[in-house]
């Protein structure tokens, strides 16, 4: 706790709400994921192995497709209102979905009904997660300046692991002890409610509050220079305000995105059903295992955000992603020709552990775009990295290994690691300007400068 001691109170309570907020968001999320091996069979058709794959499918990628959608409408509310209210409202779009989950009757009951409502409850938990973890490290970042920043952000992505680590936990304990698995769901709604409720407590992030309160002041000024001209000077107010949307940078946070999905569906589904397929593992051994995983994995992100106390975060990311790229052959022959379960246990860690992730140098890559267009640019391509690369990974892992072997999962990966290691040099590139503008201006201008100005 030490480490936080500097915080201002409402900067640690801040940490608090948000922190919760993103696990039990990502705990809502994910408990569905997590349990598909056995609610698939309750909400959808029963049909042959092939088909089962990929209604399987289908139910994971219905939480991610339209993630553009949700992050075209929070990037606005965001940037405009304020992050504040984006992080109230998906939080309450989470609780709805869970208790409405909570109380569908099965397919058994109501028919293919309860397919479709369930993809729907899934349609709007990925829209509102959308906002969620964006919105909570977008928040944080405007909060507290670097190099506390860097640990500070990295708790939330902290909390979005521990979020599906506890979901499998639960899903372990409902299928070992035969519990009701309704209860997971309307526990998670109840606990997002109170969430909600108290985040209404939350201030308005310091940079953001600050930009407006400038762009306000702005505004009037431009407004008394005369009638003629008002209209004009209020539009060139505004736009230079807004600032222009950096293509080049948005797309680099795209490319550094989509390794993401990939790792985390071979890791979790796929090997899941190599165990399945393979080495003759129930569902329920299937969550227990994945579960144990999930642990692991939860350890390693604590272990990275205490080393962005000593170490630069984007060359964490660097180095994550570089070690992935020279274990990838390993990985996609034994990922198509497991010998044994050890293996594809090993699988998972590997791809875990070395993630291409943009996990811990969030903050670094949101400070270089302008304020007014942050969450719309940082939302907007992380909601198309992943639902492209969670479309074509949970089809195309499907496909591919089975036409292609290696090759099929290759062709997969090493895109995803060649985006993620180009999108690390642009922000590398990024840094130094700034770095070298920043050396350039007066001791009196450090105060009002940023990456993104």
């Amino acid at each position: 706790m030490s480490l936080f001691s500097s915080l201002r109170r409402e900067q640690k309570e801040a940490i608090g709400l948000l922190q919760i907020g993103t696990f039990l968001e990502y705990f809502d999320l994910m408990l569905y994921v997590h349990m598909a091996v056995l609610l698939n069979e309750l909400f959808f058709p029963k049909t042959d192995p092939t088909n089962a794959q990929l209604l399987s499918a289908f139910a994971f990628c219905s939480s991610f497709a339209f993630r553009p959608i949700g992050a075209y409408i929070f990037g606005k509310i965001g940037d405009t209102i304020g992050r504040k209210t984006t992080v109230i409202i998906t939080t309450s779009i989470m609780s709805i979905s869970c208790l409405i989950m909570a109380a569908l009757p099965t397919y058994d009951q109501i028919g293919i009904s309860a397919a479709w409502i369930v993809t729907i409850c899934r349609i709007a938990q990925g829209l509102s997660s959308m906002g969620e973890v964006i919105g909570a490290q977008v928040y944080l970042t405007e909060m507290v300046k670097p190099p506390l920043q860097y640990p500070v952000v990295g708790i939330v992505s902290i909390s979005s692991a521990f979020g599906p680590m506890a979901a499998l936990g639960v899903a372990t304990l409902t299928t070992m002890y035969m519990l009701n698995w309704r209860y997971a769901f309307a526990f998670g709604a109840l606990i997002a409610i109170v969430g909600a409720v108290a985040r209404t407590k939350l201030k308005e992030s310091y940079e953001f509050a600050d930009m407006q309160k400038r762009m306000r002041k702005a505004i009037e000024d431009a407004h008394e220079q005369g009638v003629g001209n008002a209209a004009e000077l209020l539009l060139k107010t505004k736009r230079s305000f807004m600032g222009k949307i950096p293509w080049l940078t948005t797309f680099a946070y795209f490319a550094t995105g989509i390794g993401w999905p990939a790792c985390f569906y071979f890791s979790y589904m796929h090997c899941g059903n190599l165990l399945k397929t393979k080495f003759n593992f129930s569902g329920e051994e299937v969550i227990a295992h994945n579960f144990k995983i999930s642990i692991l994995y939860t350890l390693v992100c604590l272990i990275i955000v205490f080393l962005t106390r000593t170490i630069n975060p984007l060359k964490i990311v660097k180095f994550r992603s570089f070690i992935f790229l020279l274990g990838l052959l390993p990985t996609v022959f034994i990922g198509t020709h497991p010998e044994s379960s050890l293996q594809v246990t090993c699988l998972q860690i590997f791809c875990l552990m070395f993630s291409l992730i943009t996990f811990p140098a969030d903050p670094i890559i949101f400070s270089h775009f302008p304020i007014f267009r942050r969450f719309t640019c940082v939302t907007m391509s992380y909601a198309l990295s992943r639902s492209l690369m969670y479309l074509v990974t949970s089809f195309g892992l499907v496909y591919l290994t089975e036409w292609f072997g290696e090759v099929g999962l290759l062709m997969i990966f090493l895109p995803c690691a060649i985006g993620s290691l180009w999108g690390i040099h642009h922000f590398e590139k990024l840094e130094k300007q700034f770095e070298i503008l920043t050396n350039a201006k007066e001791a009196g201008d450090l105060i009002s400068l940023s990456p993104a100005s």
